[in-house]
């Protein structure tokens, strides 16, 4: 049986981590775990995501960053703690449908994929739908070569799930880069591994000022250097052994 790993990185989450942590762990079993490492949130989040999880029976890891590390390196660590067969990321201002991790580890199962992408509803903060479709509502392209994606990257990591595989040989993170889930793409796709993308939405992902990523426009100058280092970092990547 599949097991799960969920991991996330949190940072002043009190008024949206309830909702989430409750969609995540109703879907879990004993044989799963919750990887949460907190990038020096300023309010209670700590306690209260424990709280959150204390009944939780299977593996729970809460570490706290001795400094502001941001999402990418704060990522990366929940991902090197993460033990189980199946890696999902989460957001924390999200809420999870409660067929989630049946449809990834059922498709997991049937498909051998390393990778695999969903789409979700979008939602403001007001918890209003603006969309059915995060993929139709950001003009996402998740049928990607390396080049479609690194002009613009169609697939975002609250919606991932990867394989130990992948996660093996996408750690550690090379510095420089700008974005995780773009990442673990190219590295799938450097190596031939199976992508898998799912046409349903299987969660409420959430925009709104607060959310960490994917809201601040930057200079022209600023994408283009981001994409050239992510250029860079997928030259330079080494393919696994076989």
């Amino acid at each position: 049986m599949t097991s799960i790993s969920v991991c996330m990185a949190t940072y002043n989450g009190v008024k949206t981590l309830p909702k989430q942590v409750k969609s995540i762990i109703t879907q879990l079993s004993l044989e799963d775990e919750v990887v949460i490492i907190d990038d020096c949130s300023t309010d209670d989040t700590v306690n209260l995501v424990s709280g959150l999880l204390s009944n939780f029976k299977g593996q729970v890891i809460i570490e706290r960053n001795e400094q502001n590390m941001g999402p990418i390196r704060s990522f990366e660590k929940a991902l090197g703690l993460a033990t189980k067969d199946l890696i999902l990321l989460s957001d924390q201002d999200d809420e999870w449908h409660d067929n989630k991790v049946q449809v990834l580890k059922e498709c997991y199962a049937s498909e051998n994929s390393d990778l695999m992408v969903h789409d979700a509803a979008v939602l403001d903060k007001n918890g209003d739908i603006i969309d059915q479709s995060w993929n139709h509502y950001n003009h996402n392209r998740v049928d990607q070569n390396v080049f479609g994606n690194l002009i613009k990257n169609g697939y975002t990591g609250a919606m991932m799930a990867v394989s130990r595989r992948l996660l093996e040989v996408a750690l550690p993170f090379p510095r420089g880069i700008e974005m995780h889930d773009q990442w673990l793409f190219l590295v799938a796709k450097k190596n031939h591994f199976k992508i898998t993308t799912i046409s349903d939405s299987l969660m409420n992902y959430v925009r709104h000022g607060g959310n960490v990523t994917g809201m601040t426009k930057r200079s022209k100058s600023e994408m283009l250097n981001g994409r050239l280092r992510m250029l860079g970092a997928y030259l330079k990547m080494k393919e696994a052994p076989k």
